[in-house]
C-alpha cells in the first residue's frame, strides 16, 4: 500500500495528482494526516475531490492548526508517539495489498521529515516528492533547507523536478527520478478547469501573499515590505491573501492602517477559490516558492521577496528574486509589464511520470522492476 503522509494544504494540493494516477493504474493509497493545517483541510479535499484522511497522526482531541513556530515541538512530539505506538498498525496497514509498503512525502514542511521518520519507524520505503531542492544557506530559508537536507538522507525514492534537483541528489542513495516539474503543475490545471469566478476583485490588480516564518519573525522586513507595497498601490489595486498568523503579526505590528481599498486585505481561501485569483492577477509579489514556480508556468510576473529562493523556474524570465530588498521590489513594481511571458501549462505531466515509475518499481501492481 501507498501512503500519502500529508499535514498542510500544499502538501494535499501537490500530491492530490499523484494520488490520481495511482488510483488510476489500481494501486492501494490512503492519505495519513499529520493535522499540521487543521483550519483548511476539510474544504481543501472536498476542491480535489480527495476522501478523508483514513489516519490521522495526532490523537483528534490534541488537534490544533499550527501557526506559530512555539506550537511545533509539542505537535512533532504527539505524531512522534503516534507512529511509535502504532507502527505495527500502520506496518500491517501498509503490507494489505501484499506488495512493498512505501510511505510518500512532499516538500520541504515539518510535516515532510516526520512523514519520512514515520516511514523510517514501520520499515517502509520513503518516496520524496519535490526532492532536491536547494537554497545553499542552511538558514535561508529556515527551516524549510533543513527539512530538505533531512528528508534528501531518509528518502529511497527522490522524484526531482528539473535537472539542476537531480544534480543536487548525486550522493543520494536510492532512486532519483527527474520528473521535469513539480506536481503542482498538474494541481493547477485541473484546479483551473473547473475553479469558480471570485466576486469583489478589482478589474486589474496585483496579487499579494507573504506568509513565511523567515518573512513574520523579522517585524523591520514585514513593515519594510508592507509600506513598499502600500506606496505603489496608486498605481495599480493591490489585493494580499493573508491567513490568521499573517493578519494577527500585522495587528501585533500595528500596520492595520497601511490597508484600504487599493491595498484590500482578504482572508486566505481554498486552493479551487485562490487560483482565479493567481490567474486574473496581472502581478504576484510573494514569498512562496510554490508560488514562484506556479506563476512561473503561468507567465504572470512575480516578485518572490525572499533573500534566497531553492527554486529556479522562471529567474531571468518572468520571476524577480529581490533578495528582501525593497528598492528590487520597488523596480518590479514598475516595471512587471515587460516581464509577461507566454503560459506553459500544459507542457508537463510530473505526476504521471511518478505514477509510472512506482508501477515500475513494483509497488502497483506485479512488475519485473524492483527496488
Amino acid at each position: 500500500m501507498i501512503a500519502f503522509v500529508a499535514g498542510t494544504t500544499a502538501e494535499l494540493i501537490k500530491v492530490a495528482p499523484v494520488r490520481e494516477a495511482l488510483v488510476e493504474r489500481g494501486a492501494d493509497v490512503a492519505l495519513w494526516s499529520t493535522g499540521q493545517h487543521t483550519n483548511e483541510v476539510e474544504p481543501t479535499l472536498r476542491d480535489l475531490g480527495a476522501p478523508d484522511p483514513e489516519r490521522w497522526l495526532v490523537p483528534r482531541r490534541h488537534l490544533a492548526h499550527i501557526s506559530r513556530v512555539a506550537q511545533v515541538p509539542a505537535w512533532a512530539l504527539r505524531v512522534l508517539r503516534t507512529a511509535v505506538a502504532e507502527r505495527r498498525a500502520l506496518a500491517a496497514d501498509l503490507a494489505r495489498d501484499g506488495r512493498p509498503g512505501l510511505v510518500v512525502v512532499h516538500g520541504d514542511t515539518f510535516t515532510t521529515v516526520l512523514g519520512a521518520v514515520l516511514g523510517r519507524v514501520v520499515g517502509a520505503r520513503v518516496a520524496h516528492v519535490e526532492a532536491g531542492l536547494r537554497s545553499g544557506s542552511m538558514l535561508s530559508p529556515f527551516p524549510e533547507e533543513l527539512n530538505r537536507r533531512v528528508v534528501g538522507r531518509l528518502a529511497d525514492l527522490h522524484f526531482a523536478p528539473t535537472s539542476r534537483e537531480v544534480a543536487n541528489l548525486r550522493r543520494a542513495r536510492g532512486v532519483v527520478v527527474e520528473t521535469g516539474a513539480n506536481t503542482v503543475v498538474d494541481a493547477l490545471r485541473r484546479a483551473l478547469e473547473r475553479a469558480p469566478e471570485v466576486e469583489g476583485l478589482p478589474e486589474h490588480y496585483g496579487l499579494v501573499t507573504l506568509h513565511r516564518f523567515e518573512l513574520l519573525r523579522q517585524p523591520e522586513r514585514l513593515e519594510e515590505v508592507l509600506r513598499t507595497l502600500h506606496a505603489s498601490r496608486d498605481a495599480m489595486p493591490l489585493v494580499m491573501v493573508a491567513g490568521e498568523s499573517e493578519r494577527a503579526r500585522i495587528t501585533e505590528l500595528g500596520l492595520d492602517h497601511l490597508f484600504d481599498d487599493r491595498f484590500q486585505l482578504w482572508d486566505k481561501r481554498a486552493y479551487a477559490a485562490f487560483l482565479p485569483m493567481l490567474a486574473r492577477a496581472d502581478f504576484v509579489v510573494t514569498d512562496s516558492g510554490g508560488l514562484q514556480e506556479e506563476c512561473a508556468v503561468l507567465g504572470v510576473p512575480c516578485a518572490v521577496h525572499r533573500e534566497r529562493t531553492e527554486r529556479h523556474q522562471g529567474l531571468g524570465a518572468n520571476v524577480v528574486l529581490t533578495r528582501m530588498d525593497a528598492a528590487r521590489l520597488t523596480a518590479f513594481l514598475d516595471g512587471w509589464r515587460e516581464l509577461r511571458r507566454p503560459s506553459e501549462l500544459d507542457r508537463f505531466r510530473p505526476s504521471e511520470q511518478i505514477a509510472a515509475t512506482l508501477d515500475e518499481l513494483g509497488f502497483v501492481a506485479t512488475r519485473a522492476g524492483s527496488l
